[in-house]
């Protein structure tokens, strides 16, 4: 039997009218009508959701879909989780909202977040809640970091991807959202990320994370480097927006002793990642090395609105007030949140996601094999990605078989999102109650749907 086969509409995937159908469409156009031309995913999916339930979502026509992006891994326990409602209406018909006064809620949460924290943080942490975005939990720990050392410069890396407030759109690698500002953060810097399929230095995958680490290094100890001493050094264990792109335990571990030898904390940010998502709690724990700062959101909550950053007990040197925000006494939220992470203990969730992540991955390299377009199958756990080439012998990105392919899936009955910085990785986050036999039919669709798409 699969395992939380009773999270989700059975009959999925299943299409009943075309999509988009009538009803839909209706909604889509009310939505062009009042709605800021900031919106972005209708503009790829023309999908108007009713209903979910586990891997599994429901539009206004009736159509049954699987749900292989889980909004961006904001729903790692699955649309309407039985548990996590439960929570969350008991806690909404006792207090909604309390600021950051205690209560016994709040303090379950931050306890279990303490309990689960990777490597040295665990049991030895302190949990800093803001506003309910992931762009705030990684403002709040530049700010931290930038108050504890006195300094300004922070260095990222290419392909990193943190959120859309100033200061977080600064450590962004991301060109175009900047284009039409102004400058948004001084002294911020850019550094090589191993993307070994594309190694910024050439190199084969064997040798791109120790090039990466050497020259990461030699700008920190070469004073004509043009990077001054950093207050911080912010990272992706896996960059999502990127591509998919996991770092080497051998780069994280690197990157790791040098900023401890340099006392420069280190920002590793779990948002997308974490919880859960690669198979481990935290992405940075295959690799064995401990954050100073964490930031985590989106899947926190269970679903709901939270963000938190997990801070070294040392770096918690804020004076009252330094870092405020209205919604860090949702309880509403932070009920669902506790539930969610009492619902991944108790379901043994992680060596599930495992399981199922093999055996998907396993699939994506066969279905990549009879395809030369699909020229790099990566990631782990539920997070992976295929990049998409015109050549295999190039590497030219093919973004327009990434939009062919993710609409065959569509019109099937199978969502997934892209990434990358061509924007020609096709991106699979499915929610981690996702059953082998929702697995194996996405894998099955996305073979079929790859017939069809031609460079």
């Amino acid at each position: 039997m699969n395992r939380f086969e009773d999270l989700h509409f059975p009959d999925a995937p299943k299409i009943v009218v075309d999509p988009p159908g009538p009803k839909t469409k209706e909604l889509l156009q009310q939505q062009e009508r009042y709605e800021s031309a900031a919106i972005l995913y209708p503009k790829s999916f023309p999908l108007a959701l009713v209903e979910g339930r586990g891997s599994t979502v429901r539009d206004a026509d009736g159509n049954l879909y699987l749900d292989f992006f889980a909004g961006i891994s904001v729903l790692n326990f699955g649309h309407s989780n039985p548990a996590i409602i439960k929570a969350a209406e008991a806690q909404l018909h006792r207090l909604t909202h309390t600021l950051d006064f205690p209560h016994a809620t709040r303090l379950a949460l931050i306890r279990k977040i303490i309990e689960t924290a990777p490597g040295r943080l665990r049991n030895a942490s302190r949990v800093l809640f803001g506003s309910p975005s992931g762009a705030d939990a990684v403002e709040s720990a530049l700010k931290l970091a930038r108050n504890h050392t006195k300094r300004h410069a922070v260095i990222s890396f290419e392909g990193a991807y943190h959120g859309q407030t100033a200061g977080a759109l600064a450590v962004g690698s991301q060109t175009k959202p900047k284009e039409s500002l102004p400058p948004l953060v001084p002294d911020t810097h850019f550094l090589p990320f191993p993307y070994c399929y594309r190694c910024p230095f050439g190199k084969d995958g064997d040798t791109c994370c120790l090039e990466c680490v050497r020259y990461f290094e030699r700008v920190l100890n070469d004073p004509y480097s043009g990077v001054p001493d950093p207050a911080a050094v912010i990272l992706e264990p896996v960059q999502g927006e990127g591509g998919i792109i996991d770092a080497p335990a051998e780069f994280l571990q690197e990157v790791r002793r040098i900023t401890e030898e340099k006392g420069i904390p280190l920002i590793v940010d779990e948002i997308q990642c974490g919880l859960g998502r690669t198979g481990e709690m935290y992405a940075c724990e295959q690799a064995g090395i401990t954050p100073d700062l964490m930031p985590i959101a989106k899947s926190i909550g269970g679903g709901l609105p939270l963000a938190a950053c997990v801070v070294r007990e040392g770096l918690d040197a804020w004076e009252p007030g330094a870092h405020l925000g209205t919604f860090r006494g949702n309880l509403v939220a932070m009920a669902a949140g506790l539930a969610a992470l009492e619902f991944m203990e108790r379901e043994e969730l992680l060596d599930h996601v495992k399981e199922i992540g093999r055996f998907l991955k396993t699939r994506l390299e066969e279905i990549a094999a009879d395809h030369g377009y699909m020229g790099d199958v990566r990631g782990r756990g539920l997070m992976l990605g295929v990049e998409l080439v015109k050549d295999p012998r190039t590497k030219e990105p093919w973004k327009e078989g990434v939009q062919a392919l993710q609409q065959e899936c569509y019109r099937r009955g199978l969502l997934v999102w892209t990434a990358g910085h061509y924007g020609n990785v096709l991106r699979l986050l499915p929610p981690l109650v996702t059953t082998r036999a929702q697995a194996e039919t996405a894998a099955d669709i996305l073979e079929n749907a790859a017939q069809t798409v031609r460079p």
